[in-house]
Order: C-alpha cells, then sequence, then structure tokens
C-alpha cells in the first residue's frame, strides 16, 4: 500500500472509531443534558455538536461537494443554542459520515490528499487554515480537533451520568 493511502486509511480508522462512539454516548443523555453547561462560561453539548458540524461544513463539503460557506461560528458557540436529542445525534453522524465518505472516495485518487483546494477561493473566517493548505492538512487538523471536542463531550456527558455503557 502507498503511504498516501495508508494516511487515508488511518484518517478512516480514526474517524469510524468517533462515528461509532459518539452516538452510543449521545443516546444515553436526556434532552436537557445535550443543553447542559458545567458553568456559565462552558459549552453545552449542543455547542460542541454544532461546532464539529460547522467545521466539517466549512472543511469538507465546501471542498467536495461545492456549497457555498453558510458557517457561523459564533452561532455555534452562543449561549443557550438549543439543540434536541435527535438534532445532535443527526448532525454528529452527518459530520462523520461527510468525512468517511470523502475519505473512502479518496482511496481511488489518494494523490488529492496533495491538492490545494483553497488556492481560488476568498479566505476562510473562523479557520486554522489557509489558502496554501492542501486536503493532506485539512484532514490532520481535523483528525487533532474533532476529538478534541468529542473528549469534552465524553466528560460532559460522564458530569451528567456517571458511568457510561460502551
Amino acid at each position: 500500500m502507498d503511504p498516501l493511502t495508508s494516511l487515508i486509511e488511518s484518517f478512516l480508522w480514526k474517524f469510524r472509531g468517533e462515528r461509532k462512539w459518539v452516538p452510543i454516548l449521545i443516546e444515553q443523555l436526556s434532552e436537557e443534558d445535550i443543553v447542559w453547561r458545567p458553568t456559565a462560561e462552558s459549552n453545552s453539548i449542543a455547542n460542541l455538536v454544532a461546532h464539529i458540524w460547522g467545521t466539517v461544513h466549512q472543511r469538507v463539503e465546501i471542498i467536495f461537494f461545492n456549497i457555498p460557506d453558510t458557517r457561523d461560528r459564533d452561532e455555534e458557540f452562543r449561549i443557550g443554542l438549543v439543540m434536541s436529542k435527535e438534532e445532535a445525534l443527526d448532525l454528529i453522524i452527518r459530520s462523520f459520515d461527510i468525512i468517511i465518505h470523502v475519505l473512502e472516495d479518496m482511496k481511488s485518487k489518494p494523490e488529492i490528499l496533495l491538492s490545494q483546494p483553497y488556492v481560488n477561493m476568498a479566505p476562510l473566517k473562523y479557520s486554522a487554515l489557509n489558502n496554501q493548505s492542501t486536503v493532506l492538512d485539512v484532514m490532520m487538523q481535523m483528525m487533532n480537533h474533532l476529538p478534541y471536542h468529542t473528549g469534552q463531550i465524553t466528560y460532559i456527558a460522564k458530569m451528567r451520568k456517571g458511568q457510561l455503557n460502551w
């Protein structure tokens, strides 16, 4: 297996794992748990799910599906953001399904990892990436960033429920 395909397989392994266990965790929560904040300054699970969705939209959908960037990062972190448990499940599943779908398609053309999809686009708002970033940069950044937030979701869920069933 060539190195780029190996990288894609590694990304798939990680994102499939996140896709598997985060919905299992959210299923165990109540509607109130989804919007609960540990402190006034903390994010709720609703905020974190909205942020994961916004990140995937901006970093994956606009590149691979030619969808306009409609991200509103301030809304993702709005105090009092309302989201049902069903909406949280839908967004988290859709987020990881989109990433997995793109990576699966990329296995037939792994050289896409080295392309620079943002070169001819307006600069991204709210992004750690720039117009010179490659698809590999995008995937590496998401590989680091999204598990940080799924870890926060796990921590909040444990604060609310104590023992969780895996």
